[in-house]
C-alpha cells in the first residue's frame, strides 16, 4: 500500500498539480494586494473616500454589557468586501486569459511554421535516373 501511494504520489501530473496549487496561493496573495493597495484606493478616492472594506449594512448591533463589553457581535452584509472580492476575481481571470490566449498564440505559431518543401518522390529520381542513362 505504501509503494502504492509512492507511485501515486511520483506521478508527474500529481506533482505537477501541488506546484499549481502552491503557485496559486501566491499568486492570489499578490493579486489580493494589488487590488487592496493599488486598484481600490483610487477608487475609493475618487468615490469620495469611500474604503469598501468598511462598507455594510449593519442588521443587528452588537449588544453590549454594562461593562462596556461586546456581548453579542453586531449582524452586518459586508458588501464591501464582496465587492473587493469581485474585483480580485476579475483581476485573476482577466490574467488567466491573457496566459491562456499567449500560450494558444504561440502553438498556431507552431502549427503554421511552413513545412520544408516536399524533395522528389522516388518514382520522380528512377524516371530521372532512366532519362540521364537514355541520353547516354
Amino acid at each position: 500500500m505504501l509503494k502504492e501511494f509512492k507511485d501515486f504520489i511520483m506521478r508527474g501530473n500529481v506533482l505537477e498539480l501541488a506546484v499549481a496549487v502552491i503557485i496559486a496561493g501566491a499568486f492570489g496573495a499578490v493579486v489580493t494586494s494589488f487590488t487592496n493597495d493599488v486598484i481600490m484606493p483610487p477608487i475609493g478616492l475618487a468615490l469620495g473616500g469611500v474604503d469598501f472594506s468598511d462598507l455594510a449594512i449593519t442588521l443587528a448591533g452588537a449588544e453590549m454589557n454594562d461593562a462596556g463589553e461586546v456581548v453579542k457581535e453586531a449582524v452586518q452584509l459586508r458588501y464591501g468586501a464582496f465587492i473587493q472580492k469581485v474585483i480580485d476575481f476579475l483581476i485573476i481571470a482577466f490574467i488567466i486569459f491573457m496566459l491562456v490566449r499567449t500560450y494558444n498564440s504561440m502553438q498556431k505559431k507552431k502549427e503554421e511554421a511552413p513545412a520544408p518543401p516536399p524533395g522528389p518522390s522516388a518514382e520522380d529520381l528512377l524516371a530521372e535516373i532512366r532519362d540521364l542513362l537514355k541520353k547516354q
